[in-house]
C-alpha cells in the first residue's frame, strides 16, 4: 500500500505528471509496492497572472511556456526530493492533462506560440478545457451531424460541446486569420507532452491517445477514425484538409510512445532508455489511481468533475448512451469500455462564492490606511484560507428546510447530462434572513443534485452504478460536501486515500508501458493506494433531500425553458 516514506528499495521507479488546471505536478514511485517516493508540483506562472484568458467571454487559454517549465521543474524537484539513486532506477514515465485541450501547430509539431510570430497570440495557445468561446461551433456540429447519414456524436452521448476539439478548432480557424494559415495540425495537451518528451520533430509521427480521440473528437473504429472529409468541408470549408493532416490511428495509454530524447534525458538527470507512454486525460488516468471498479462512478472532483465508469464492453452490446461525454473502447483500462460524464463547475462554483464575498476585502480594506501593508496581506490570506471550511462549519449547523434557498449550479454551464454551454445557474426562494452560509449550502446542495443527474441518466440508459468512488482536493478536503453528496445520492461514497490519484494513475500506466507489469489491472493492484474514508447516506434526511431534488429539476426545466426562448 502506498505511503510517501522513504524506501531502501532497489526495484524500479516511475514517474507520473498530472497537468491541472492551475499547475503541474509529478510524483516518483516505487513500483514494488507503490510507495511514493516524492512529489513536486508547479504552478503556471502565465496562468496565476492572468494572461491571455478573458473571463468575461468564457476565454481560458495557457501559454505553452507554462507546460514546458512546469514538466522540467516538477520531474527535477521529485527527483531531488527523492532517496539518492532514485533517478537511475526510473523506466518510465506517462503525462495526463487536461482535455479537451487542443493547440494549433506547424509541421514540425511545435505549438504557434512557440514560434516568433505568435508568442502573444492567445488563439495560437491551448485552449483550456473550460474555454467556452466555440458554443456557436457546437451547434453547428451538432445540427450537421444529427441530419447526415452517419450521426458522428453517436457515440459522444449525441450532443458535442463547445468544451471539445473540432468546435474550438473551427473557432479558432473562423477567428484568427494569421493562425490559420500557420497552423498545419492540431494536437490535445495530452498528445503534445509525450512528442515533446520523445523528441518529436513530424507533426504525422505523434502517436494519439485513444482517450482523447474517441471521446472528444468523434473518432470510433465505426466509420474508420474521424469525420469524413466531406462531413467536415460541408460544416465548414475552413476544415478542407484537415483531416489527413491529424491521425487515423490511436492508442491505449499502456503502449509506448518512445523513449526519452536525449535533450530531455539530460535535462531531467533521467536515462534516454526510459519509456514515455502515450498520454491520456486527467479524470481518466485518475479514475485508475482511485482503483476504479465495474460499474463504479469515479467522481473527479476539483475545478470540474470528470466522472467515468467502466464496464466490460460485452454488458453494453455496442449501445449508446445518450446525453454523456461518450463511450470509447480502452479509454480508461485497455480491454473495457470506457464511459465519461462531468459536470463544467464544481469547485469552481464555491470559487465563485467566495470570490464574490472577498470583493469587499479586495476593493475596500486592501486600499485602507489604517493598516500596514504586512498586516493586510496576511488578513487577505487568512481570511481566503478559512472562508470555505467557515463557511462549511456554518453551513452545516443549518437546520434542513424545503423552503431556504435553493440553487442551479450552471454557473459554467451543462456538461451533462445533455451539455449546453448556454446554460446559467440562478438562485431561488431568497429572504432578508437569507445569509451568507445558507447560500453555500445551497451552492453545495446544488453541486451535488447535478451530480445525482449524472447518475440517473446512467441507470436511464441501461448503465447500473452500483457505488461512488471520490477523487481530488474536494473529495479530501470537505467531509461537508461529500456528506451532503451520500445524503443527496442515497448511495455511499468511498474516497481514494491518495492525494495524488490522477498522477499515481499515471505511474500506473508508465509502469505498465515500461514493461513492469503485464497490464494495468496489475499495476492497479500492486500499486493502489485504498481508501480511506466512506460517507454513508442519513437516513433521516433523505427524503427530505428528495423533495430538494424534486425542486431542483423544476426550477432547472424553468431556467432551460427560459434561455431557449
Amino acid at each position: 500500500m502506498p505511503s510517501e516514506l522513504t524506501t531502501t528499495s532497489s526495484s524500479p521507479c516511475v514517474i507520473g505528471i498530472d497537468y491541472g488546471t492551475d499547475s503541474v505536478r509529478s510524483v516518483v514511485i516505487d513500483t514494488a509496492d507503490g510507495t511514493i517516493l516524492s512529489t513536486a508540483v508547479f504552478a503556471y506562472p502565465r496562468w496565476q497572472q492572468g494572461q491571455f484568458s478573458d473571463v468575461t467571454r468564457n476565454q481560458f487559454r495557457q501559454h505553452p511556456l507554462d507546460y514546458v517549465e512546469g514538466l522540467t521543474h516538477c520531474i527535477r524537484e521529485a527527483l531531488a526530493q527523492a532517496p539518492a539513486g532514485s533517478a537511475a532506477r526510473v523506466t518510465g514515465i506517462a503525462v495526463d492533462t487536461t482535455g479537451s485541450t487542443p493547440c494549433a501547430l506547424d509541421q514540425s509539431g511545435t505549438p504557434l506560440a512557440l514560434n516568433d510570430d505568435f508568442t502573444q497570440n492567445p488563439n495560437a495557445m491551448f485552449v483550456l478545457w473550460k474555454d467556452h468561446t466555440a458554443v456557436k461551433e457546437a451547434q453547428e456540429i451538432n445540427e450537421l451531424a444529427h441530419c447526415w447519414e452517419t450521426d458522428y456524436t453517436r457515440y459522444e452521448g449525441s450532443i458535442y460541446s463547445s468544451e471539445w476539439f473540432w468546435a474550438k478548432i473551427l473557432y479558432v480557424l473562423r477567428t484568427d486569420e494569421a493562425v490559420r494559415a500557420a497552423a498545419y495540425s492540431w494536437a490535445e495537451h495530452c498528445d503534445w507532452i509525450p512528442f515533446l518528451l520523445t523528441g518529436g520533430t513530424d507533426v504525422h509521427q505523434m502517436k494519439r491517445s485513444r482517450c482523447a480521440a474517441g471521446h472528444k473528437a468523434m473518432w470510433h473504429p465505426r466509420w474508420d477514425g474521424l469525420p469524413s472529409e466531406d462531413f467536415l468541408t460541408s460544416l465548414d470549408p475552413l476544415l478542407s484538409g484537415l483531416r489527413s493532416r491529424l491521425y487515423e490511428q490511436t492508442h491505449t495509454s499502456d503502449q509506448p510512445t518512445g523513449t526519452l530524447s536525449g535533450e530531455w534525458a539530460e535535462r531531467l538527470g533521467l536515462s534516454p532508455e526510459v519509456v514515455v507512454s502515450v498520454g491520456a486525460f486527467d479524470a481518466h488516468m485518475g479514475a485508475v489511481g482511485g482503483q476504479i471498479e465495474s460499474y463504479y462512478l469515479s467522481k473527479v472532483m476539483g475545478t470540474s468533475t470528470c466522472d467515468i465508469l467502466v464496464a466490460p464492453r460485452e454488458d453494453l452490446h455496442d449501445k449508446p448512451v445518450s446525453g454523456i461525454c461518450g463511450q470509447v473502447d480502452g479509454s480508461v483500462i485497455p480491454g473495457m469500455e470506457g464511459l465519461e460524464a462531468g459536470q463544467s463547475a464544481f469547485g469552481d462554483v464555491y470559487a465563485w462564492f467566495k470570490e464574490v464575498l472577498i470583493w469587499p476585502l479586495r476593493q475596500v480594506v486592501m486600499k485602507s490606511t489604517l493598516m500596514d501593508e504586512s498586516t493586510k496581506q496576511r488578513l487577505q490570506q487568512e481570511v481566503l484560507d478559512q472562508m470555505i471550511p467557515a463557511l462549511s462549519e456554518a453551513a452545516e449547523k443549518i437546520p434542513m428546510d424545503e423552503s431556504s434557498a435553493l440553487a442551479i449550479d450552471w454557473l459554467n454551464g451543462r456538461r451533462t447530462p445533455d451539455a449546453n454551454q448556454r446554460l446559467k445557474g440562478a438562485l431561488f426562494n431568497l429572504s432578508l434572513g437569507t445569509d451568507a452560509p445558507t447560500v453555500f449550502r445551497a451552492l453545495v446542495e446544488a453541486t451535488c443534485f447535478g451530480a445525482r443527474r449524472i447518475v440517473e441518466r446512467f441507470q436511464d440508459e441501461g448503465v447500473p452504478v452500483k457505488g461512488l468512488i471520490g477523487l481530488g482536493g474536494v473529495a479530501k478536503k470537505s467531509p461537508f460536501i461529500m456528506q451532503t453528496m451520500a445524503n443527496v445520492m442515497n448511495m455511499p461514497i468511498k474516497i481514494a486515500r491518495a492525494e495524488q490519484t490522477c498522477a499515481l494513475g499515471a505511474s500506473m500506466f508508465a509502469a505498465t508501458a515500461a514493461g513492469e507489469f503485464a497490464t494495468v489491472r496489475e499495476a492497479m493492484d500492486r500499486m493502489g493506494a485504498g481508501f480511506d474514508a466512506e460517507y454513508r447516506p442519513n437516513p433521516e434526511v433523505v427524503s427530505q433531500y428528495q423533495r430538494r431534488y424534486e425542486q431542483y429539476q423544476r426550477f432547472g426545466k424553468f431556467i432551460e425553458s427560459e434561455l431557449n426562448r
